[in-house]
């Protein structure tokens, strides 16, 4: 008897917390939130730290390049299961083509979950630099991730370059969120794209495979962690073969109207959805810059003064300044709300984008 007892006092005072847990759950939509973000988190730092032995292990072995898949796939195993969260996947045979530079749309830390359930084999994932410190900084370095240094310019083009000649030498993909942040909200959209993937695929002369995530925000937002499934559609591959730098603004473009596409229709549209669609779409309607008009107090030369050879008074050259400076700044955004100036985009670094 004592024996038993000895045995069920331990897994008793084990299961207070449990138990405990279950009930703050049950009673308080906010204490369920928080729960659920910290086994979130408490299972990716558990897998990170195991994973640190896993990439040094793998990589002794030869097989570095496949690190980030083996330890995706672990953490999706274990997350799915203690969140009751499933990935379902649309068009996964388009992963098949390697190289390549995977482009996902980024919503939130859920994203982790995602790349868990779709990492292919040989492939890395590039990252801005602040991720290096982090408690996935060891695994991701020795996995083979690129940091990306987006304050200094110079390294940044450095490590793209070292990235594109890795790439076609050892057949990797990268994977990367082209939106350079996250984006949640109840309506699905997306960010504008940076453009330094785009160069990077050009320059190694390897496609881009989009992939959308659908708008989980029903399931997952601040104050809101649900079970349930997400749907990712795979996009067949785009290719960038024959493109030149010129061309990265219609090709990220491009790729942007695909992703938004599948985004709208692969997400579970919310209450008054299609209506703010529509505004919005009218709101980012390119429109049509009307030329500077002289002020009606110059004077125009009458037709006769013009036949006897009188030359017209030339315009105020302030006037002149103001209408160059009104053209130049109307001229400087596209349409779909993809940034094509030659200024540098909000964090993003500059890699030998063409002059327009």
């Amino acid at each position: 008897m004592s024996f038993f007892a000895s045995l069920i006092k331990p897994l008793a005072y084990l299961s207070l917390p449990v138990l405990l847990l279950r009930f703050i759950s049950a009673s308080s939509p906010m204490g369920k939130y928080y729960i659920r973000v910290f086994t979130y988190l408490g299972t990716m730092a558990t897998v990170a730290s195991c994973s640190v032995v896993v990439a040094a292990g793998m990589s002794l072995v030869g097989r570095r390049y496949d690190v980030n898949f083996v330890v995706a796939r672990m953490f999706y195993i274990v997350a799915s299961r203690l969140l009751g969260v499933e990935v379902e996947v649309e068009g996964e045979e388009h992963m098949d083509e390697k190289p390549a530079v995977l482009m996902a749309n980024h919503q939130s830390e859920l994203d982790i979950l995602i790349i868990g359930r779709l990492m292919p084999k040989r492939a890395a994932i590039m990252a801005k630099q602040s991720l290096r410190w982090t408690p996935l900084g060891p695994f991701m370095s020795m996995s083979g991730a690129l940091f990306i240094d987006r304050g200094n310019n110079a390294r940044a083009v450095r490590s793209l370059e070292a990235a594109g000649e890795a790439m076609r030498t050892h057949k990797l993909s990268m994977w990367m969120f082209p939106e350079g942040t996250r984006h949640s909200a109840e309506i699905p959209d997306m960010l504008s794209l940076k453009k330094g993937g785009f160069h990077l695929a050009i320059k190694a002369g390897i496609p881009i495979i989009p992939i959308v995530t659908e708008n989980y925000w029903r399931m997952y937002h601040r104050g809101v962690f649900d079970q349930g499934t997400i749907k990712v559609r795979v996009l067949p591959a785009i290719s960038t073969e024959g493109l030149t730098p010129e061309d990265v603004p219609a090709l990220t473009i491009r790729v942007r109207d695909q992703m938004l596409a599948a985004l709208r229709e692969i997400s579970i549209k919310a209450p008054g959805q299609e209506e703010k669609e529509k505004t919005r779409d009218t709101k980012e309607a390119p429109k049509e810059i009307a030329a500077p008009v002289a002020s009606a107090s110059l004077s125009v030369p009458s037709s006769a003064a013009l036949s006897e050879g009188v030359s017209p008074s030339p315009l105020p050259e302030a006037l002149l300044r103001d209408g160059s400076r009104k053209g130049s700044k109307d001229g400087s955004a596209s349409e779909n709300g993809t940034e094509t100036s030659t200024e540098e985009d909000d964090g993003m670094v500059l890699v030998g984008r063409p002059s327009v």
